[in-house]
């Protein structure tokens, strides 16, 4: 669907702060941040970004990129060239213009990975010459064997050449519904790229599979390498016991810090580990914003020649937290909004002064401020710092760290565990985006995106043999241009998969 108002296109990096980390000094994993009010930082605020913020962008148009893991299903298939029958199947068929060898790419030959231990170097890659005909292509499947029913994430990885294509096709087959999806092999080469998330069925069935053809409409080349289905448990080894096994996390990855993902995702040792091993809460730090950097290096928003990068265009980065302050009443705190200036000449990576940070986030907290005092009847505005943090400090875009609320106050997780309050917030911080992502480009004033629609109604026809359904939109008295024009319907059909929508122009 074209969305010209919206986010299309625009690349992101936007994460929910801490995560499960390996405590040297201690010897044992612990939370970056205390139990308090029936949850902690840590858990709390993807319960926001996830389910609400993420699934807005998207909505709109964006790609988002986490340097945490989003999928919070515990199973993990990986399909690759490597170990083409190992959980499921890896098949290639060729036509005149044949999968051949490329090079270096993932492997998952390890059930636990230790430090340095990269599997993205593990193994190798496939690539064909692209063509234009649609006869006769080269195509290959993966067919994972899937071990329990249930929704899984979608990654592919692959190899980015000189000569790579802007336009492979991804076929996502789930429970035997297509959905195709377009990706960009210029960029992101060596990373789990996100498509999108999926049902599948359990056991082995191309109904449920990924393919891809050597088919485009540019002179260049298709590459091709592992597919990764579900999130998965942590699989990185810390510690020094000697002990097989015992100092893995024991939890989902989604649980896991940006350290661990990023080691994960291929990221150089640099990017992941900046202590070199020895301070993983540092290092859980860093990797927020280096894992950014890496991704953006080399793209219009961060050019550079001397270092690698992804040369994904990344144009924003935003960290959710919640440790806005402390108080002793019943005073809700309210939101708080960190950027940082005073270093790298004060600028950002093409030259853009870091003031730009400083509007993000004032237009941020503007926005908090005025939607939740709207629904709420009343929010406080924290200020807004100027400090030396690296998730303001070391993205080389427009960036902030946004203290949503306090964890440590009473009143505040009153509000933070009303899943009504996590849609507001979430709805101001994509408006935000979209605001300050028209600004920057001048474009005319952006387009909300609707509010859920109300008052659905299913009126079944047994003489007709026809079910006739029915809704009201919800209008958005903050929002006059949330306003819908028109509705996309998903239709499930027996024990198939929701298919990919058509555009309706009535509400009837």
């Amino acid at each position: 669907f074209n969305i010209p108002n919206g986010l299309q296109n625009r690349h992101l990096a936007v994460w929910a702060s801490h995560g499960r980390y390996y405590d040297i000094k201690t010897d044992q994993w612990r939370w970056q941040r205390p139990g308090l009010f029936g949850t902690c930082e840590d858990i709390l605020t993807q319960t926001i970004v996830v389910p609400f913020l993420m699934p807005m962008l998207e909505n709109a148009g964006a790609v988002v990129f986490s340097p945490r893991e989003r999928d919070t299903q515990i199973n993990e298939v990986i399909v690759d060239n490597d170990r083409p029958s190992i959980r499921g199947t890896y098949r290639e068929d060729n036509g005149p213009r044949a999968w051949v060898d490329c090079g270096t790419g993932f492997a998952h030959w390890r059930e636990f990975y230790r430090d340095t231990q990269n599997p993205f170097t593990e193994g190798t890659a496939r690539v064909a010459d692209a063509q234009e005909e649609s006869s006769r292509l080269s195509t290959i499947t993966w067919t994972p064997d899937i071990p329990e029913d249930g929704e899984y994430a979608v990654y592919v990885s692959y190899k980015s050449l000189p000569t790579s294509v802007p336009d492979a096709v991804y076929n996502i087959r789930h429970k035997g519904v297509q959905t195709q999806v377009r990706v960009n092999q210029r960029m992101g080469g060596g990373t789990w790229v996100y498509l999108g998330t999926y049902e599948f069925d359990k056991g082995q069935s191309l109904d449920c599979s990924v393919s891809l053809t050597n088919y485009s409409k540019h002179r260049g080349h298709i590459t091709a390498d592992a597919v990764r289905f579900g999130g998965g448990m942590g699989n990185t080894e810390r510690g020094e016991s000697g002990e097989e096994y015992q100092k893995i996390s024991g939890l989902p990855r989604y649980l896991e810090g940006s350290r661990y993902y990023m080691q994960w995702a291929g990221m150089p040792y640099s990017i992941y580990s900046t202590k070199e091993g020895s301070n993983d809460y540092a290092d859980d730090i860093n990797a927020r914003s280096y894992g950014t950097n890496h991704m953006a290096r080399g793209s219009d928003y961060m050019p550079c020649d001397t270092l690698p990068g992804l040369n994904v265009p990344l144009e924003m980065a935003i960290g959710v937290h919640t440790d806005a302050g402390l108080r002793d009443n019943m005073e809700i705190i309210g939101t708080l909004g960190v950027y940082t200036t005073q270093y790298y000449e004060k600028r950002l990576a093409t030259g853009l002064s870091r003031l730009c940070s400083r509007d993000l986030a004032d237009a941020m907290l503007a926005r908090i401020h005025k939607d939740m005092t709207f629904h709420l009847g009343g929010w406080n505005r924290r200020s807004l710092y100027d400090r030396n943090y690296s998730e303001s400090r070391e993205p080389q875009i427009p960036s902030m760290i946004l203290e949503l609320l306090s964890h440590q106050n009473y009143a505040d997780m009153l509000v933070a565990h009303d899943p009504f309050c996590k849609f507001i917030m979430a709805r101001a911080i994509y408006k935000t985006i979209l605001e300050h992502n028209a600004s920057i480009h001048q474009r005319k004033s952006p387009t909300v995106q609707p509010l859920p629609i109300k008052d659905f109604a299913a009126v079944t026809n047994a003489q007709e043999k026809h079910i006739t359904l029915s809704w009201n939109p919800q209008n958005d008295p903050v929002e006059p241009s949330a306003t819908p024009t028109s509705y996309i319907i998903y239709i499930k059909q027996n024990d198939k998969g929701w298919d990919n929508g058509t555009v309706v122009n009535t509400n009837k």
